[in-house]
């Protein structure tokens, strides 16, 4: 319940200055935690060939809980063994089983999978809390719902492929090798399964090593589900598990979401090997606001393209491009709304911002916000008070930044925002352009014809108007430049999974 503040008598009395006020204690919130309960195992094995079995080595790792650094559960550690021991129960699914199911069958199943991870909802939202570190009320209300709206859509397009891609003779493409980052394990899981499967595809799938709670759980769904032995096989391990699942001989498609560098290393180590190849990879994308725009709407817009889910967020709106006129009151703005946001316990449903993912992920921040400090950038952040365990950073936003400086080039991935100026719309295209990346953008103005143009000329695969970090299945999401390439998602995304002639 609210209270009001309370000021020291004595404090008044004696012209000592008040401490800077900060929202929270002004008006603090009980705790509210999520108390559904994850059902996590203490161990997790490989889930190969419709099994849970232990890794050939007997090896595993620790997975931990960054909110508060406690161990999860030990799960198991994949090699190269294990990989081949998945890619030969897909490649088993695939010739006897799931390529010869007519495609209404195949949908049945997609959408026995979206209504189970429905029904499981809750425990799946709290279990990507623990292991990721994101705040329940983003996982409650985003990760897990869409996740099961991707299963929902490609569902329906199981027994349309002839009608998705007329004229043509559809094919799936065979053992899909699939690997996804520790940002969203479940929703990313789904953007890679889903369509995959849809279109009579058989998969091995490697989590982020710092979150596969939720995606060893999901086998526990395709179990419940009677997936055929084999269809989904999931391999837990780092670097060498990634390397060896792309580099599979069985492997007719990779898919890769996660860093551009790794991305880059990936596409020089298939070059040639007739593999199709799709990779969705970093982003620097900018938020463009004009002084015609609507300013309470677009600080919520710019809170939310930076903020969610701490900046984990490949199309993060890392950069704000703002026209000079309004610059000094869109940061004023801003800056109040920093210090509302709530940075605390993951589980706590009042929280706004939750943990960083990892130690070293926490330590890239750190680095990169130094150099913003180092390169003369005026540095801003919350006065909020920061959990005592865990992995914890402030939001922050950066002025008086230039496109010479670090934090206005490199994706920090993390909840730090830098502000830019601009004069004019050539200007403000010119420094949205003016990066290696091409995922994303926002538009904030009331002029629809500047929104038509800015559309067209921002090199970027998703630009949003007047709202940012807006997603659905039936709309396709990818890059250009250093973003990567192909599509996930919508009718596009479903053609990377199928061979056409």
């Amino acid at each position: 319940m609210a209270t009001a503040p309370r000021v020291s008598r004595n404090s008044r009395r004696q012209g000592r200055p008040a401490p800077e006020l900060i929202f929270g204690d002004l008006w603090p919130y009980d705790p509210a935690p999520e108390s559904a309960d994850p059902k996590l195992k203490t161990r997790y094995d490989l889930f190969i060939d419709g099994a849970f079995v232990p890794a050939k080595s007997g090896r595993t790792f620790e997975t931990i809980n960054p909110g508060n650094e406690k161990k999860l559960a030990d799960v198991a550690l994949a090699d190269a063994a294990d990989v081949d021991r998945a890619f030969q129960a897909a490649r088993r699914a695939q010739e006897s089983v799931w390529s010869k199911l007519p495609g209404r069958e195949r949908g049945k199943y997609l959408y026995r999978i979206a209504r189970l991870l429905q029904d499981r909802a809750r425990e799946f939202a709290v279990a990507e809390t623990l292991n990721g570190g994101k705040p329940i009320k983003e996982a409650r209300d985003f990760d897990v719902p869409m996740a099961a709206a991707h299963f929902f859509y490609h569902a329906g397009w199981a027994d349309k492929l002839a009608f998705a891609f007329p004229g043509a003779s559809v094919s799936p493409v065979g053992v899909v090798g699939q690997v996804i980052p520790w940002n969203f394990p479940l929703l990313m899981l789904a953007w890679k399964i889903a369509p995959a499967l849809a279109a009579g595809n058989c998969v091995v799938l490697k989590p982020a090593e710092t979150t596969p709670l939720t995606a060893l759980k999901f086998a526990e769904i395709l179990q419940e589900a009677e997936l055929p032995a084999g269809v989904v096989n999931i391999v837990a391990g780092a670097g060498e598990t990634g390397a060896a699942v792309v580099s599979h001989p069985l492997a007719a498609k990779v898919a890769f979401t996660g860093s551009t560098e790794v991305g880059k290393i990936i596409q020089r180590q298939l070059a040639g090997s007739g593999k199709k190849l799709t990779l969705e990879l970093g982003g620097k994308a900018a938020n463009v606001v004009f002084d015609d725009a609507p300013l309470e709407q677009a600080v919520e817009g710019v809170v939310n393209g930076i903020f969610f889910n701490q900046g984990h967020v490949c199309c993060a709106g890392s950069r704000l491009l703002v026209q000079e006129t309004i610059a000094d009151a869109l940061v004023a703005k801003l800056k109040l709304r920093l210090r509302s946001l709530r940075v605390g316990d993951p589980l706590d449903k009042n929280t706004d911002v939750g943990a960083i993912n990892s130690k070293a992920q926490l330590e890239k921040i750190r680095e990169l916000v130094a150099s913003g400090v180092k390169e003369g950038a005026e540095l801003y952040e919350s006065p909020c008070r920061l959990p005592a365990k865990g992995f914890y950073f402030r939001p922050t936003l950066f002025t008086q930044v230039s496109m010479s400086h670090r934090i206005a080039r490199e994706e920090i991935f993390g909840p730090v925002l830098s502000v830019l100026t601009f004069r004019t719309v050539e200007e403000a295209v010119e420094k949205a352009n003016n990066t290696a990346y091409g995922l994303s953008a926002g538009v904030w103005t009331e002029k629809g014809s500047r929104i038509l143009k800015l559309a067209g000329e921002l090199k970027a695969g998703v630009v949003w108007a007047n709202t940012f970090n807006k997603f659905d299945p039936t709309s396709p999401f990818g890059g250009y430049k250093e973003s990567g390439f192909g599509r996930e998602g919508g009718r596009q995304g479903l053609a990377d999974y199928v061979n056409l002639s």
